[in-house]
């Protein structure tokens, strides 16, 4: 299974570099044969990707440790759901991955618009091939999976204690599929430049293949962010770790093009610079693999330093070099006389939103990048810590926050002055509401304050076009209130599913406002000592410790009391790896609506007095439910409506149709 495994990533080189030749030339000669050639050389492309993983898989499954990967990566204790996760728990298993999930998505691709979009899909085809082909090459050459090693061992190195986590299962493959899946909108702006239909047109095809990665970004992230919190032991979730801000990058690049190309369908401006931001999501994409992969940064979510970083350089290069040069060429047609004609305009805003979320970008990038200039300049790595990006960017994402209610509020084109105060009248009242309300329960936070106005401000807006939008349909068609708001749902999924995105953002908000009232405390007990933190106090308990094959582990009881009230008995660990000789802390975890107790077992002593550490954290619990709604209101705004799927359909008859003439015509 190892040689068939192997032997299929090698012949993958073959329809994948055919899938780019037979695909352009076919577009240049108007040959669709040729061109449907290389589609069918793409759907092999990820048969034998299929074949090589799923070997890969066998291997790891049946512990066989005479392949290297296989060795570093597991061991016969590992549990089967993390024999499983650990595919991309390593350098070459996750590249391969990486890969294959290019290739599911290239078939994805071609499969769902095989009749629609055909002067674009071509280009589409070459540009997926050719990405899918970079990392073929990759694996067989500088992370190739299927070393063996000269004899096998009888058991593994097993994967890194700290990723044997049920979120670490699925946190790595949904940001992959957010991260790759960011390659195909590239490859619609590309196709639009080779085949010069620079219309809208190239903008609708992608739409939806641009939401569905930056819904699995989002998610992936906001999984990490769970996994940090559960698992690492520090009372955070994000911590502006070089590696999360590697996959926050392309999802700031991503929702800005979300936003500005909504400017172009409506009004037909911004052509050059939706191109533009294509070309920079996708560039994130692969600049934020370079320095996952290439050990240019230490991160604890870091690969080893390798080889790969030359090829990511170059292959980063020759596609800078081709996307500057096709821009070039196509500014002429690209240029537009139209421009903004108001400041008082939604368009205006959106580009607003735009500046506002790039600059939070490059404010990121600045900072995870000036270790590494820092010390290339002066010998010495200076380390860029939570507070500069805090200090940075809290008041970019007020400001952020602030445009995401106020952008709905304006008209295309212009906004009257009466058409002004009509519209900011509500969610100026929800936030002097909210402002009263924050301000009464004693928040004193400058920062805090604002942002929880802010957020009543944001719900005011999308509540009135929420509220208009359902009187309007009950005007028109008798309805009741609720089956209105459920047809504006499900008619308008585009326009009010991304109102449920903001809304989403707002609690995202007011669970990141909640870490400004963290209560922090370190203690040492003795058996039968409580400690008082706020409202809370924690007695404690016992002291278990229990030593196996696998790991040798501490863990203390504590009651937990609110207000002289049990709520429940604690239970944190301290695990101590045998075969990695390596620490990991489970912390344990009180909920409650409104906070969380967060206990961590820091260390015992010899007499089995212990110390802790507590975080009290306020409306974390919004950070995850703001997560649960963005990933519900993503999918119900992609999901297609039943006039899409009308015109698909029609685009489908209408292809065929055309089939059969020309096979008529070429009979005759």
């Amino acid at each position: 299974m190892v040689d068939v495994g192997y032997f299929a990533l090698c012949f993958a080189l073959v329809p994948a570099g055919y899938a780019v030749y037979a695909s352009i030339i076919g577009a240049l000669r108007n040959q669709q044969q040729l061109v449907r050639s290389g589609e069918n050389a793409a759907f092999s492309v990820f048969g034998l990707l299929s074949i090589a993983i799923l070997a890969l898989w066998y291997a790891i499954l049946t512990h066989d440790f005479s392949l290297a990967y296989v060795s570093e990566n597991t061991s016969r204790a590992m549990p089967i759901q993390y024999l499983i996760a650990s595919l991309w728990g390593g350098q070459n298993g996750s590249i391969m991955f990486w890969g294959w999930m290019i290739s599911a998505y290239m078939t994805a691709v071609l499969f769902i618009n095989r009749y629609r979009y055909r002067d674009l899909m071509p280009y589409v085809t070459a540009v997926l091939a050719g990405y899918s082909l970079f990392f073929i090459v990759l694996n067989l050459y500088a992370a190739d999976p299927f070393v063996r090693l000269p004899f096998a061992p009888e058991d593994g190195n097993g994967l890194n204690p700290i990723l044997q986590h049920p979120y670490m299962a699925i946190h790595p493959p949904v940001l992959y599929a957010g991260m790759v899946g960011m390659a195909v909108p590239f490859a619609f702006a590309i196709a639009a430049l080779l085949s010069g239909h620079l219309d809208s047109n190239w903008l609708r095809a992608m739409r939806r293949w641009l939401l569905i990665p930056w819904a699995f970004l989002g998610a992936g992230l906001l999984l990490g962010g769970k996994w940090a919190y559960v698992e690492l032991g520090w009372g955070g979730y994000w911590a502006w770790d070089p590696v999360e801000n590697a996959s926050f990058m392309p999802w700031l690049a991503a929702t800005a093009l979300l936003h500005s190309m909504m400017v172009q369908e409506r009004k037909g401006i911004l052509k050059v610079w939706n191109i533009i931001l294509a070309f920079f999501t996708y560039g994130m994409t692969l600049f934020g693999t370079f320095i996952t992969r290439s050990g240019l940064i230490e991160s604890v979510h870091s690969f080893a330093q390798s080889s790969i970083g030359t090829y990511f350089v170059v292959y980063l290069g020759f596609l800078s070099c081709g996307c500057i040069t096709l821009l070039v060429y196509r500014l002429p047609v690209l240029r537009t006389p139209s421009r903004l004609e108001s400041f008082a305009s939604r368009e205006t805003m959106f580009l607003l939103n735009n500046w506002i979320l790039l600059g939070m970008l490059f404010a990121v990038l600045w900072g995870t990048l000036f270790p590494v200039f820092s010390e290339a300049i002066t010998g010495d790595k200076i380390t860029v810590g939570a507070p500069f990006f805090n200090r940075v960017n809290i008041p970019i994402g007020l400001v952020l926050l602030l445009l995401t209610g106020a952008g709905p509020l304006f008209a295309w084109r212009k906004t009257s002055a009466e058409g002004l105060r009509r519209n900011f009248a509500v969610p100026i009242s929800a936030a002097i509401i909210s402002c009263i309300v924050v301000g009464t329960l004693g928040v004193r936070n400058l920062y805090a304050m604002m942002s929880l106005t802010l957020c009543g401000f944001v719900v005011g807006s999308v509540a009135l076009e929420f509220y208009r939008g359902t009187m309007a349909r009950k005007r028109n068609s008798g309805e009741r209130i609720w089956p209105a708001l459920l047809w504006l749902l499900t008619k308008s999924r585009r326009r009010y599913g991304g109102y449920l995105v903001h809304i989403a953002m707002v609690l995202l908000f007011v669970g990141f406002t909640g870490k400004a009232f963290t209560t922090e405390k370190e203690f040492v007990l003795d058996y039968g000592e409580a400690q008082q933190i706020g409202r809370y106090s924690v007695t404690y308990e016992a002291l278990a410790n229990h030593d196996d094959a696998h790991k040798f582990t501490s863990a203390a009881a504590l009651s937990l009391y609110h207000d002289g009230e049990f709520l429940a008995t604690l239970l944190p660990e301290r695990r101590f790896y045998h075969q990695s000789e390596q620490n990991t802390t489970e912390v344990a975890i009180w909920s409650s609506r409104l906070e969380d107790f967060y206990l961590i077992l820091v260390g015992t002593a010899a007499d089995n007095s212990a110390k802790f550490q507590v975080y009290v954290n306020p409306l974390v619990n919004c950070v995850w439910a703001g997560g649960l709604l963005f990933v519900f209101s993503s999918l119900w705004t992609m999901w297609p409506t039943a006039r899409e799927r009308r015109l698909a359909f029609m685009d489908r008859e209408v292809a065929l149709g055309e089939a059969d003439i020309s096979q008529l015509l070429t009979k005759t």
